[in-house]
């Protein structure tokens, strides 16, 4: 019996290839699958409270893949590892690399420069993170997160809200969610900011 998904919107569809990547073989429906994800990514979570991370460690290639590791390695055998096939969001699979470069050392020059507030700074990262969307899946999950360790290591600043709620399933908070995104890709970060914060 093969991975069977259900998509909500604005979520990344696997591979046949990807899903070959399952390490727990009796997961068959997304339900099965999104607790367990939440059960390695509540690991992962916990991984970052117990150490401090330094802004240039965190804003790093090996810092992005490990994060994306730590929150996945339970669940599936490509976790950190960058994609290999393009999807319907993100940069083209060879730019990946390229992309992240230009990210990673933008933010380092927001941080240098004071560019924005430093909640700008962590927001407008997590954004570009989600439109390079480095990984086969787990990518806006892995920019909260990211988001959430440079905000509260690097700034010393509690971690997001998120606006409070699971943004999972169809919900208000999802729909609110998504058009905060939808603006921020017209280079407008205060919905954004302020559904982060909220």
């Amino acid at each position: 019996m093969g991975l069977e998904l259900e998509y909500i919107e604005s979520q990344t569809a696997l591979d046949e290839d990807e899903k070959e990547g399952l390490l727990i073989r009796s997961i068959s429906i997304r339900a099965e699958l999104d607790e367990f994800e939440q059960q390695n990514i509540e690991r992962a979570i916990a991984w970052t409270m117990k150490k401090r991370f330094k802004i240039e460690e965190i804003l790093s290639e090996q810092f992005v893949r490990k994060l994306h590791n730590k929150m996945f390695d339970q669940t599936w055998r490509w976790a950190g590892e960058f994609r290999k096939s393009n999807k319907n969001i993100g940069v083209d699979k060879f730019q990946i690399g390229i992309e992240l470069k230009y990210l990673l050392d933008d933010c380092k020059y927001w941080v240098e420069n004071n560019s924005f507030s430093e909640d700008e700074i962590a927001i407008r990262f997590k954004h570009r993170m989600v439109h390079i969307h480095p990984f086969p899946n787990g990518n806006g999950r892995h920019s909260r997160l990211i988001a959430d360790v440079l905000i509260e290591h690097g700034f010393s600043k509690p971690v997001f809200s998120w606006g409070s709620g699971n943004l999972a399933p169809k919900s208000n908070i999802r729909s609110e969610y998504l058009n905060a995104l939808f603006e921020a890709d017209k280079d407008n970060y205060s919905p954004l900011i302020k559904f982060a914060r909220r």
